[in-house]
């Protein structure tokens, strides 16, 4: 299962039925789960965690040192879930301390050929990163999220469930539940609906999601107002709850 010019650290925990590729290195304090596939000349170095059945491609680093003039050699993790597709080159950095010592990635999530994901970045389930994303220190992103090639994410930002951006977007604030960016710098121009007919969303559904954003970007209404509509119809529309829920917790404002 692991080809003999593998450099394997005697302090990683590797699970017995992991496959790992020609000229690949596992440095100290890295564990990975059962299931995964390693291919050759993959770098990972530790502390870091990889849950079950993930693959990682040729020529990918995760778990190295984040690319910030603040670390100064602390332990600080990298926590990745099951079920990851993770391409060619990409590149996944631990945490910081001054962001919390975590860079986490969830379970089910297809990452694209050289992908970057920075230090102290929260990563959901089931989103899909194009080629080229880039994520700066910081981010999060929740739940469902499709980034499209070369989308470039400023630090400190938040994306929430079910939210798109297109192709080249340079995302600079908060990205609200199910809405569609585009553009340098970024813009909101509708609702992800054909994501959402994907997964199942009913046309009732996305009718009162494309009412609350009628509120937050074409009424004219302040924030406060707009929130306080959406409150006022999420007993009937609990969709809308990850949204309102999603609008508390930001800080700096949302794309606008």
């Amino acid at each position: 299962m692991i080809h003999p010019t593998a450099i394997i650290d005697p302090s990683a925990v590797i699970a017995d039925d992991v496959k790992i590729g020609p000229y690949t290195v596992i440095g100290p304090n890295v564990e990975i789960g059962a299931g995964c596939e390693i291919a050759a000349h993959v770098v990972i170095n530790g502390p870091t965690k990889i849950g079950r059945n993930n693959r990682i491609f040729q020529f990918s680093s995760i778990g190295e040192e984040p690319q910030d003039k603040k670390f100064h050699g602390e332990d600080t993790w990298l926590e990745i879930g099951d079920n990851n597709l993770i391409r060619e080159s990409v590149t996944i950095n631990r945490g910081t301390v001054q962001g919390g010592g975590l860079t986490r990635v969830g379970s089910n999530n297809w990452i694209m050929a050289y992908v970057h994901i920075a230090h102290d970045c929260l990563i959901g389930n089931d989103n899909i990163f194009a080629n080229n994303a880039s994520l700066a220190g910081h981010v999060v992103v929740d739940d469902f999220v499709i980034l499209g090639g070369f989308t470039l994410i400023s630090q400190f930002n938040y994306l929430g469930s079910h939210s798109f951006s297109a192709m080249g977007s340079v995302i600079s604030r908060n990205v609200p539940p199910y809405v569609l960016v585009s553009g340098h710098m970024a813009k909101p121009v509708g609702v992800n609906v054909e994501g959402l007919k994907r997964r199942q969303f009913s046309e009732t559904q996305i009718r009162n999601i494309r009412q609350a954003y009628k509120y937050l970007y074409r009424s004219g209404l302040r924030m406060e107002e707009a929130e306080q509509r959406l409150e006022n119809i999420e007993q009937e529309a609990g969709e809308l709850a990850i949204l309102i829920d999603f609008l508390k917790k930001q800080e700096g404002g949302i794309i606008r």
